[in-house]
């Protein structure tokens, strides 16, 4: 069946501006300082917001997604610094699965990344939305699209050791700092997601350099990406 209310979060301004742009007979909802836009786009019934930076911002516009506007599909879309030594800027990842690599226990014999006495920490993206998310991104950017592990922390990563350690440890394709709290806010209810991000930054300290300069063409390649996966149908 198709997915009836799709929610869509960035965190930033610049990654939610494609969307607003077509979004249409929208109203605005305010909740927990987040501004919710529901509306249409393609035929599609869709609530988009921008939850803001860092973790506890997305996990809280999540649950407001999912118990105030019941959507029955998130996708988290946005920038992200790449890990895998394959993925060059504008390139895209679409999430497999997702972790916090801030989720540091190790003194007490846990690996990186598990959450103490809890049965998951890693969480899988939906397995349809992530088919859909890789045929759209390659219909349109053929060549530039990696499936692979997001890895989301409290921190802005620059630093070439530690992206190295992160992708030793961790396994981890790109990191940024929203998508895995949306992933165990979607996991704890049962609402299928996907994360979509698009490489701005090397994550290797020259963010500096071309941050700013690619998270625009690398939002407008997510907006792109989401478009098409609507036109496609979408369904669960």
């Amino acid at each position: 069946m198709a997915f009836g209310t799709i929610g869509l979060i960035g965190a930033m301004q610049e990654e939610i501006e494609r969307f607003l742009e077509r979004i249409v007979e929208a109203e605005t909802v305010a909740a927990a300082g987040i501004e919710f836009r529901k509306g249409e786009w393609l035929g599609k019934t869709v609530i988009l917001c921008k939850c803001g930076v860092g973790k506890v911002n997305a996990a809280v516009c999540t649950q407001l997604l999912i118990d105030r506007f019941g959507v029955d599909c998130i996708i988290f879309t946005g920038v992200a610094g790449a890990l895998h030594p394959d993925l060059n800027i504008g390139d895209i990842v679409v999430s497999t699965d997702a972790m916090q690599h801030d989720m540091d226990v190790t003194p007490l014999g846990f690996a990186r990344g598990v959450i103490p006495y809890t049965d998951v920490s890693v969480f899988a993206a939906d397995a349809n939305l992530v088919e859909a998310a890789y045929a759209a991104s390659e219909s349109l950017y053929p060549g530039h699209t990696r499936k692979g592990r997001i890895l989301s922390g409290d921190q802005f990563v620059a630093n070439r050791d530690t992206v190295d350690r992160l992708r030793r440890e961790m396994d981890g394709d790109c990191v940024e700092m929203e998508g895995s709290a949306v992933a165990q806010v979607c996991h704890l209810n049962g609402v299928p997601f996907v994360i979509l991000r698009s490489m701005s930054d090397k994550a290797d300290g020259s963010a500096h350099i071309n941050f700013e300069e690619f998270t625009r063409l690398a939002s407008e390649r997510s907006g792109s990406i989401v478009e098409q996966m609507l036109k496609s149908g979408m369904q669960a």
